[in-house]
C-alpha cells in the first residue's frame, strides 16, 4: 500500500497489499529544485517501511497527519512492506529516498554493497522477547535447554541465538521450530518459548482467553525473557539514507535533515497522544483492533522515550554490541551476519544531531523525560 498526501484526513480505504506498487521516480524527482506541482511546491520524499501500516510506524504516520512534514517543505509519500519487501534493498535501488528498517539486517546488505547509512536510530530499546507459560519454568536463556524454542528466523533470530550461546546452549540442545508470524503454535503448546514483540505479539496473548479461567491471558501467566535485560539486545527501527547521495548531493542532505526533524516530531506526537495516533494509523489503513493499535502505540513509545541522548542519536556503546553480535554470533547453519567491520558510513549522527538542535532550539523536548507510558486495557481479539 502507499500513503502520499500532506493530511492523512484527505485519503479513504487504502488499497490491499497485493497491488502495491513502488513509487519509482521518487528519488530522481526528490531533489530537482524542491518543488513539484502537484504538491503545491514541496519536495516530494517516499519512505519505505519494513512492514504493513501499524503503530510501530505510528510517529511517521503522525507527522504526516500533523503537517510535520509539511512544515519542513517536504511532500512525504510512505510506502508499505511486506514479506517480499526488503526495505535497504529497495533504498539502495534507488528507488525510494528513505527506508525504516532493524540494524542487524541492514549491516548484512551493507556488507552485500548495500551503500547506506543509519542517519536516525528511532528505537533506543529492542522490542524483541522470548515469552513463555510460568508452568515451563523457563526465565532465562539458559533454561531454553532441552525446550522447544520458536523463532521467526528472515533475521529476526540473532538477539535469540546470542543470548543461547551467551548461556551456553547450542541449537542442538533444543529444539528449534520455524515459527509463523501468529501465537498460534504458542497458544497450543506446540512452542514451549515463542518469539513475541513487547508491541505485537505479547499482546496477542493477552487479547486471548484462556481456556482454564474463562478470562483473558495476565502478565503473571508468562515469563518474559527480555533481551536487552540479557545484554544480547540489538539495534532495530532506524531511518536509512543513500550514502551516496549525503555526500555529493547538498539538497538531499539538507531534506535528510528535515525529513529527521519532522520524523522525531511525529513520534514525541504519538507518544503524547497515543489514541490520537493509534486513530491516525488506523485511518491510513491498518486492520488492526483499536486496543491492540493502541498498546503498540504506547508499546512502543516506550523504546524512545525517556531518550538517553535524544531521539534519534545513535549510541556507539549500542552501535557496537549489534555489531559483535552481527560478527560473533552464529546461527543454526553457522553463519554469521557479518564476516567483517562496516564500513565508518554504516552509520552517522551528523544529520540527527542539527534536527536535534534545531528542535531544541524551538523549544521541543527530545528527551522526553517526563513521558509516562498509558494503561492499555487489551479487548478479547484486540478489539
Amino acid at each position: 500500500m502507499k500513503l502520499s498526501t500532506t493530511r492523512l484526513g484527505t485519503f479513504g480505504t487504502m488499497a490491499a497489499l497485493g497491488v502495491l506498487v513502488l513509487s519509482g521516480c521518487s528519488s530522481a524527482d526528490s531533489t530537482d529544485n524542491g518543488t513539484d506541482g502537484a504538491s503545491g511546491g514541496l519536495t516530494p520524499i517516499t519512505l519505505q517501511l519494513q512492514w504493513v501500516a501499524q503503530a510501530q510506524f505510528a510517529g511517521y504516520y503522525a507527522a504526516v497527519d500533523q503537517g510535520y512534514y509539511e512544515d519542513e517543505g517536504l511532500d512525504v509519500t510512505i510506502e508499505e512492506g511486506g514479506p517480499d519487501i526488503v526495505p535497504q534493498d529497495v533504498l539502495a535501488a534507488g528507488d525510494v529516498d528513505y527506508a525504516i528498517s532493524w540494524v542487524p539486517k541492514v549491516l548484512g546488505s551493507i556488507e552485500q554493497g548495500a551503500n547506506i547509512t543509519d542517519v536516525a536510530q528511532i528505537f533506543e530499546r529492542s522490542a524483541t522477547t522470548q515469552i513463555s507459560f510460568k508452568d515451563k519454568n523457563i526465565t532465562t536463556a539458559a533454561d531454553l535447554k532441552g525446550k522447544n524454542v520458536g523463532s521467526w528466523g528472515f533475521g529476526n533470530e540473532w538477539e535469540l541465538f546470542a543470548g543461547m550461546q551467551q548461556a551456553g546452549v547450542g541449537v542442538d540442545d533444543l529444539s528449534l521450530i520455524q515459527q509463523a508470524f501468529d501465537m498460534n503454535a504458542f497458544l497450543s503448546g506446540d512452542i514451549d518459548a515463542a518469539q513475541a514483540m513487547t508491541y505485537n505479539e505479547y499482546a496477542q496473548v493477552l487479547e486471548t482467553e484462556n481456556p482454564a479461567t474463562g478470562n483473558l491471558y495476565q502478565p503473571e501467566d508468562l515469563n518474559v525473557i527480555d533481551w536487552n535485560d540479557e545484554g544480547t539486545a540489538m539495534l532495530q527501527d532506524a531511518i536509512w539514507a543513500n550514502t551516496d547521495k549525503l555526500s555529493s548531493d547538498s539538497d538531499y542532505a539538507d531534506n535528510t535533515v528535515k525529513f529527521i526533524k519532522a520524523s522525531i516530531r511525529g513520534w514525541i506526537y504519538a507518544a503524547n497522544n497515543a489514541e490520537e495516533a493509534a486513530g491516525i494509523v488506523t485511518a491510513a489503513g491498518s486492520s488492526l483492533g483499536a486496543s491492540h493499535q493502541l498498546w503498540m502505540t504506547n508499546e512502543v513509545s516506550k523504546l524512545i522515550f525517556p531518550s538517553t541522548n535524544g531521539v534519534g542519536l545513535i549510541d556507539e556503546a549500542a552501535w557496537a554490541n549489534t555489531v559483535d553480535i552481527a560478527m560473533n554470533t552464529k546461527n543454526e547453519t553457522g553463519a554469521t551476519i557479518i564476516t567483517a567491520d562496516p564500513p565508518a558510513t554504516a552509520f552517522s549522527n551528523t544529520y540527527v544531531q542539527q534536527a536535534l538542535d534545531e528542535l531544541t532550539a524551538d523549544g521541543v523536548d527530545v528527551m522526553g523525560t517526563d513521558w509516562t507510558p498509558i494503561d492499555v486495557t487489551l479487548n478479547k481479539g484486540g478489539n
